[in-house]
């Protein structure tokens, strides 16, 4: 077991990561922008840092979970990168990157060889809460012995590959399937409500059938008809997964004509409900067109 990790985005997702590897006995190096994040990792353990160079000074196995594309290669690669500090040799992702970018910091550590290891997780806050996100890696075979054990802290390890953005088009298609169940649901479950059927009713049928999807089990009950949108990932976030999937389907020459159609509904919901809304409030963009609204608020 490595003395030190370092762990570099401790929000939403992160802190729940974090706080799992310290109850497994790790210790914690960490680094967020925003020191409120920090507070509740620093009260169990864990030592806070000035920069992610300063983390990867302090640990030799460092993971980020951060929102985009641009701020994983600045925290990797930037002038106060991972790829500055002087412990530092292996950096696992755990964001949602993207192929492209993947390999671009795959490359760019190598040079001051560093192993980079594609480990995107799928699960929300509740599976990194419990350990139950389901980890899905790419790197060598050497790496993922090193890592496997740290990972299995976070959830269930799926070994995809090992080449570097393997795992990022693996979350990416998670994403893509995960975004258009909930779409189409809330399609389908608005024209039930409309033509007057009881919503609830119309997921158990779905539930019980060939219809059933992430959405009609996990979120169109708990999170629409119970009207607390707080499934805890962002519209902002889902869209921007998807409009990387589009990308990377693109450069691969792949129709996605139903990913299509999914992109512009979270474009406009995220526009619309604003970007920090729960990804469950694309129900409600659907509901405003639809001229109903699906299930009612508790009464107090």
């Amino acid at each position: 077991m490595p003395d030190e990790i370092g762990f570099v985005g401790v929000g939403r997702m992160g802190a729940r990561m974090g706080a799992r590897l310290i109850q497994a006995g790790y210790g914690l190096t960490i680094h967020d922008t925003n020191h409120a994040a920090m507070v509740p990792l620093i009260e169990r353990g864990a030592k806070q840092a000035s920069s992610p160079a300063a983390v990867a000074s302090a640990a030799e196995i460092v993971l980020a979970s951060v929102p985009t594309p641009p701020i994983v290669q600045a925290v990797s690669l930037g002038p106060d990168g991972l790829i500055q500090g002087k412990r530092i040799k292996i950096f696992i992702d755990v964001s949602t990157t993207g192929a492209t970018v993947a390999k671009a910091v795959a490359e760019g550590l190598a040079t001051k060889g560093i192993a980079a290891v594609d480990a995107p997780v799928s699960g929300g806050i509740t599976g990194a809460e419990k350990g139950t996100l389901a980890v899905m890696v790419s790197c060598p075979e050497k790496t993922l012995r090193i890592v496997k054990p740290i990972l299995e802290v976070l959830g269930k390890v799926f070994v995809v590959g090992t080449e570097p953005g393997q795992a990022q088009t693996m979350k990416l298609l998670n994403n893509l399937l995960s975004a258009s169940a909930m779409a189409v649901t809330s399609e389908a479950v608005a024209m039930g409500v409309k033509a007057g059927l009881d919503p609830s009713l119309i997921v158990d049928v779905f539930n019980a059938g060939t219809a059933r999807n992430s959405a009609t089990e996990n979120k169109m009950k708990q999170h629409v008809i119970s009207r607390s949108f707080s499934y805890g990932f962002g519209l902002g976030l889902l869209n921007k997964d998807i409009r990387l999937c589009m990308a990377e389907a693109d450069a691969l020459g792949v129709p996605m004509v139903v990913g299509s159609a999914v992109r512009q509904l979270l474009s406009i919901a995220t526009l619309t409900e604003g970007p920090d809304a729960d990804m469950t409030a694309m129900a409600r963009t659907v509901e405003a067109w639809a001229g109903v609204q699906i299930g009612q608020a508790p009464s107090a």
